[in-house]
């Protein structure tokens, strides 16, 4: 009780204790980083509540105001909760409760009004503005709220490009539109704005913790693409997969997707005991150069990583310089993306600037970077994908907004020397802010190779 006081009188003052502070400054991450603490599900539940507070005090209030929206309607139910929804339920609540709809009024001065037309109050946010004693009906009462404010637009989440601001169900939106007096019905907006504003800002006391989230991942990995789970010889990919996704577990955290692990290998050896692995079978073996994938959920907030290891022959101390060569082109790749980022520019336009610049130098890039935060595929711009490297792409039409979270992922294709110049592509992924002025690493990137065994 006393670790959740201390706690709790941090987070009133804006700050995180020691463990949870990292500086998001790396260039490179730590190459055998300690896992962080973990927290107890208690003290996660009054951080991520302490974090919705100042959320809602402080994100709601910029999305509306920069949008000219002065109401906005979420409506959800149980068991099939708007995505937007999710990111605003208590700690306590995995679930929306029967129909629960959120209202937010915006009266253009003074703070945004909080409403939650439910049976129950959602929280200590959202007070409830309903009791069905007093009127059975919850749609007339929420026509009702919406007639007292009289708002002019009335957004509600309908996105045709974005999935995570299309959460209001078709039966719901029927309803809603058959309760509204008709002179409201035509202030009503499928509005996508909001909820990917909501939902793609992170704010600094979030910041102030990322970066201990993505260090548990990038440990986990280094843990992952060492001697201590990889045997050559005997040890498979899948083996490696199964075990990030069971120690996740025994951390009590999650994956957000099934972690995968694969093998580039020389078309050619003259270890005749390793030939047979020129095809892709899944035993791990000398020589073989490892990628994984792997992402996790703590604290309500995503990572995703993509990083390459190598496994030592006998005699070797270090990876082919070809290897290396090739994972310095993804870095550079990254710097052209990362130097790209301007506020205000779209997804499309910063795809396009990376892509011309990273060819000029004679790299061979292809660029799929997305937003992350709440979801591991987050809201926002897309930049590329890996399927469509059109610089058109409508979902890469929105603008880059600062205070935003990215996956900085993308490959580079290159040529092996000491494998007769056989082409690898080089897959990269490491978890960035932007500001608003530059992009940072959260937890660094890789620039090195993990080397299995390690080399100490």
């Amino acid at each position: 009780m006393q670790r959740i006081q201390y706690l709790l009188i941090a987070l009133a003052l804006g700050f995180i204790f020691a463990p949870l502070t990292t500086q998001i400054a790396h260039a490179q991450e730590v190459a055998d980083p300690a896992t962080p603490e973990i927290y107890s599900m208690r003290e996660r539940a009054a951080i991520r509540d302490a974090w919705l507070v100042k959320r809602l005090n402080r994100v709601i209030p910029q999305v509306m105001r920069r949008e000219g929206v002065d109401m906005w309607v979420i409506i959800a139910r149980e068991y099939n909760e708007d995505p937007v929804v999710k990111t605003m339920l208590p700690a306590t609540w995995l679930r929306a409760r029967r129909r629960t709809i959120l209202v937010f009024f915006d009266p253009g001065e003074g703070p945004v009004e909080r409403l939650a037309v439910s049976r129950y109050p959602v929280g200590d946010a959202f007070p409830s503005a309903w009791i069905p004693e007093d009127e059975p009906e919850q749609w007339k009462r929420l026509a009702q709220i919406i007639e007292t404010r009289d708002p002019s637009r009335i957004a509600v989440n309908v996105s045709e490009k974005y999935g995570l601001a299309d959460g209001t169900s078709h039966q719901q939106y029927e309803e809603f539109m058959s309760a509204l007096p008709r002179k409201y019905r035509n202030r009503v907006e499928h509005n996508e704005d909001l909820a990917i504003g909501w939902l793609e800002t992170r704010i600094k006391e979030e910041m102030e913790v990322y970066p201990s989230i993505v260090r548990i991942a990038h440990s986990l990995i280094a843990e992952a693409f060492s001697e201590k789970v990889i045997i050559p010889g005997e040890t498979t990919t899948d083996d490696v997969s199964w075990w990030l996704r069971e120690r996740v577990r025994d951390m009590n955290l999650i994956t957000w997707f099934h972690p995968s692990v694969s093998i580039a290998r020389a078309a050619q050896a003259d270890d005749p005991s390793w030939a047979a692995a020129k095809k892709q079978d899944k035993v791990i073996r000398k020589g073989d150069f490892l990628h994984v994938d792997f992402g996790i959920v703590y604290l309500g907030l995503n990572t995703d990583t993509q990083h390459h290891a190598y496994v030592l022959r006998d005699g070797e101390t270090d990876a082919p310089q070809g290897l290396k060569d090739g994972l310095a082109a993804a870095n550079q790749i990254q710097d052209f993306l990362t130097a790209a980022f301007k506020t205000g520019q779209s997804g499309n336009e910063t795809l396009r600037i990376a892509l011309e610049q990273s060819v000029a130098a004679g790299l061979r890039p292809l660029i799929y970077t997305h937003p992350i935060g709440f979801h591991g595929h987050g809201a926002g711009p897309a930049i590329g994908r890996w399927d469509n490297q059109a610089t058109d792409n409508p979902i890469g039409e929105r603008a880059i907004e600062a205070n935003t979270a990215w996956s900085i992922e993308l490959n580079a294709t290159h040529s092996v020397a000491e494998w007769d110049g056989q082409e690898i592509i080089f897959k990269t992924e490491d978890d960035a802010f932007f500001d608003g002025a530059s992009v940072s690493f959260i937890d660094g990137r890789q620039t090195e190779l993990h080397l299995i065994p390690r080399q100490h």
